[in-house]
């Protein structure tokens, strides 16, 4: 049955990708984020696109987002599934990197998720049901050198949405988190540097990884069985269980790793 999905992030990447694989499956979309230009260019890319509805928006202007998610509702009358895609990385020194870089980090990675889910699943219980997945990060489990706040803002993630699952569970509301390890993406040649400029470089694992072709559909997958977490990549996934059983092992191969 056709849904009306809203994936943020939709102009490149996993959301992208996430984009052409739900409008194939007969859904009407929302897509956002920042570039105008680029949304209208994934629209283009669906072949009888009139079911595909651009709502463009920064996430770190978080004061904007409530109203922002008031338009996406009146486009179709309702959101059944919500994919928070949009982010941003960062590759910097925790003590080099400036406040405002580090409060972008926060607003467009945490806030902005938060205030867009807010909106929604009010809308969604009156519905009778619907459900929200958020694109984390293997990050989001482990931190790694250069990428303090982003792995704090992807941390946060979690236990915001663990903590608002068990409050909705009741509601007919399901809740994903999807934590890609290395996506051939522009993720790292976007990443944010310690004075808030892009990297402008792409980074050797990202540049040999999983594409977010494949990605997207293992998201799909996961969304569609209800998951409440799942990770996708190659071997960096078994980080997550080396962290949790080796801290000391795993401590000390990320002093020791090579920065991507």
């Amino acid at each position: 049955m056709s849904k009306i999905v809203w994936i943020t992030g939709a102009s490149s990447g996993i959301g992208e990708a996430l984009v052409y694989e739900y409008f194939k499956a007969g859904n009407k979309l929302i897509i956002s984020g920042r570039n105008r230009d680029e949304l209208f260019r994934v629209k283009g890319n669906c072949q009888n696109s009139f079911n595909v509805h651009v709502l463009p928006f920064d996430l770190s202007e978080t004061t904007t987002l409530e109203n922002k998610a008031a338009d996406a509702i009146r486009i179709f009358g309702k959101i059944d599934l919500l994919i928070n895609s949009g982010g941003v990385s960062q590759r910097s020194l925790a003590l080099e990197t400036n406040l405002q870089t580090e409060q972008q980090i926060m607003d467009t990675n945490f806030w902005g998720t938060v205030v867009l889910s807010k909106a929604v699943v009010p809308l969604m219980i009156a519905n009778g049901g619907g459900q929200i997945a958020v694109i984390s990060s293997l990050v989001g489990k482990f931190g790694t050198k250069f990428r303090s706040t982003y792995a704090a803002s992807k941390h946060a993630l979690h236990g915001y949405f663990d903590s608002i699952r068990s409050e909705v569970y009741d509601k007919n509301i399901d809740i994903t988190i999807i934590c890609p390890g290395f996506i051939k993406t522009n993720v790292t040649y976007n990443a944010l540097t310690a004075d808030g400029k892009p990297l402008n470089k792409m980074g050797d694992a990202h540049e040999n990884a999983m594409t977010p072709v494949e990605c997207a559909k293992q998201i799909i997958q996961a969304i569609s069985n209800k998951k409440e977490e799942v990770y996708i990549g190659g071997k960096e996934t078994r980080a997550v269980l080396l962290k949790r059983f080796f801290p000391k092992l795993f401590s000390k191969k990320v002093r020791t790793a090579k920065v991507n």
